[in-house]
């Protein structure tokens, strides 16, 4: 697994989130967006409504208010805000350069958090092809501001990645296969924000 703090301070520091309409895409995934920061509203979406179901129990457990949750592909998406936030989902979107344009007509601002063309955690989660797109789709895009980073995932054996990789098909499982019998396995993953 890999370290959220780190993340979340990554994303802290790049741009600022306070007293801003955000429309959160990829809400129901890792929740990077630190709940201390008060934003004016938060519109949470997520195509996965049980991964939502789980962002509402932390929502109210932290008591936040102005937040509002929809099981939706960012597609069919109508709220307009001050920034878009897609995190970690770009590149798994069929089509990211049509999400960045509906995200340009939904909020002034764009920030991407997403992995690297190259990264190694990429080619073993077998994303390559899926993280190339948008990471191509970004650069169309006028990049204003971007950070690269790199962490590793850790796990404690070849089981427990398996488990992370398991819905990534085949060639995850085959790709994971060189850890069989490892220990105290880590794979680096570099990843970057970029604000558009």
């Amino acid at each position: 697994m890999v370290d959220y703090d780190i993340l979340r301070e990554n994303l802290r520091r790049f741009y600022d989130f306070a007293d801003k309409v955000v429309l959160y895409v990829g809400a129901g995934g890792r929740q990077l967006l630190d709940p201390a920061i008060k934003t004016k509203k938060l519109i949470a979406v997520d195509q996965n409504a049980f991964s939502l179901e789980e962002l509402k129990i932390s929502v109210a457990a932290e008591g936040r208010q102005n937040v509002d949750i929809i099981a939706s592909r960012f597609d069919d998406v109508t709220e307009s805000g001050d920034v878009v936030y897609f995190e970690f989902c770009l590149h798994e979107m069929h089509q990211p350069e049509q999400a960045l344009l509906r995200a340009r007509r939904l909020a002034p601002d764009t920030v991407v958090f997403d992995h690297m063309v190259g990264s190694e955690w990429v080619f073993h989660a077998a994303e390559e092809d899926k993280v190339n797109q948008s990471a191509s789709a970004i650069e169309q895009f006028g990049i204003r501001r971007r950070e690269r980073f790199l962490l590793a995932q850790q796990f404690r054996d070849h089981n427990e990645l398996v488990a992370k990789i398991n819905g990534q098909g085949a060639l995850a499982l085959e790709r994971a296969q060189r850890f069989a019998g490892a220990s105290d396995i880590s794979i680096p993953m570099s990843y970057e924000l970029v604000l558009l």
